[in-house]
């Protein structure tokens, strides 16, 4: 018999936070799923510790990764007509995260639903504002505009097999794939309560990197699009205008100031440089964007369901 869905993880050096989403999985309401981890050539525990749970491994060559490239490897291994696509520096919140995920479904036109996503204690301050944006509390069935995130996404694995993600890409093939569900007809359904915690321990370079990549991948996706000096300075200013307001309110300011203003510089500054790369994927950009690795707590949403206690589990997440 077929799972009810097969859950793809891409990873790389994720020893600090795989164990947290098997866990995760482990205690949800839907047991009968398939894990499938794309490693890109771990050099930690990553690998071993997923083995221990049983998760089905497949490896790609660091020469050869992208984020597409990985996803559509770790879907065509998918055995299930559902495919749930998470980071694997992701974790659950409630046992029913992948109930909720895949319950837009029951509707055939829907192509693609995504979840909440919020940060933890050590996330940016300004990350959280992104998460608030783009990941409100209120649910839709069917969303107007392309947008999703694959750290915590679903898809029908025959509409995939339609149109794979785009390999060239270095970042947001999940926008990419998105796009051109909407522009055939298909439904995109954002699910407030799956909910996961989304855990980024970037350094400034990193998160400079990280919005350099979606810069570049943005201008391939929608070529017409300008970012300049202007709509850097722009974009700097009224961000950090806004963070601070919503920081004063919270009477943190003098403890985010700093954060917010080199957060939202190196985004702003990264997304700049993106949009003005030129050239292709190289593995020398490969590994300036893949490779090296190096809070503020928003107040939980309201559920009649517990959340998962992970400090109750077996504690392989501290291994």
């Amino acid at each position: 018999m077929k799972p009810t869905c097969s859950i793809v993880i891409r990873a790389f050096n994720e020893e600090r936070h795989i164990a947290r989403l098997l866990d995760g999985i482990h205690h949800q309401n839907i047991l009968d799923v398939q894990v499938i981890l794309v490693d890109s050539g771990s050099s930690d525990r990553t690998v071993e510790i997923a083995t221990e749970y049983g998760v089905q491994i497949v490896k790609i060559q660091p020469q050869d990764f992208t984020f597409g490239r990985s996803l559509n490897l770790g879907i065509s291994h998918a055995d299930a007509d559902f495919v749930v696509i998470a980071s694997a520096h992701v974790f659950p919140v409630y046992p029913d995260w992948l109930e909720r995920l895949l319950e837009p479904f029951a509707d055939e036109k829907v192509a693609i639903s995504y979840g909440k996503q919020r940060g933890m204690e050590t996330t940016q301050f300004s990350e959280h504002r992104i998460f608030e944006h783009w990941f409100p509390d209120i649910s839709t069935q069917n969303q107007n505009h392309p947008f999703c995130n694959n750290a915590n996404a679903a898809i029908r694995k025959k509409t995939w097999e339609q149109n794979a993600y785009n390999e060239t890409l270095p970042g947001l093939e999940d926008l990419a794939w998105a796009r051109w569900a909407h522009e055939q007809g298909y439904r995109i359904a954002y699910v407030a309560e799956a909910e996961i915690i989304h855990i980024h321990n970037e350094s400034w370079r990193g998160i400079s990197n990280r919005y350099r990549r979606e810069g570049m991948a943005f201008k391939m996706i929608y070529p017409q699009e300008q970012f300049g000096i202007f709509d850097l300075l722009s974009a700097f200013f009224s961000n950090v205008k806004n963070d601070l307001k919503i920081a004063r309110r919270d009477k943190i300011i003098s403890k985010v100031w700093k954060s917010v203003l080199g957060f939202r510089w190196n985004q702003f500054y990264g997304t700049y440089m993106g949009y003005h790369q030129s050239g292709p994927l190289t593995w020398q950009l490969k590994q300036t964007f893949y490779y090296p690795r190096n809070g503020h707590q928003n107040k939980q949403m309201e559920r009649e369901i517990k959340p998962i206690h992970y400090q109750e589990l077996t504690g392989k997440d501290e291994k």
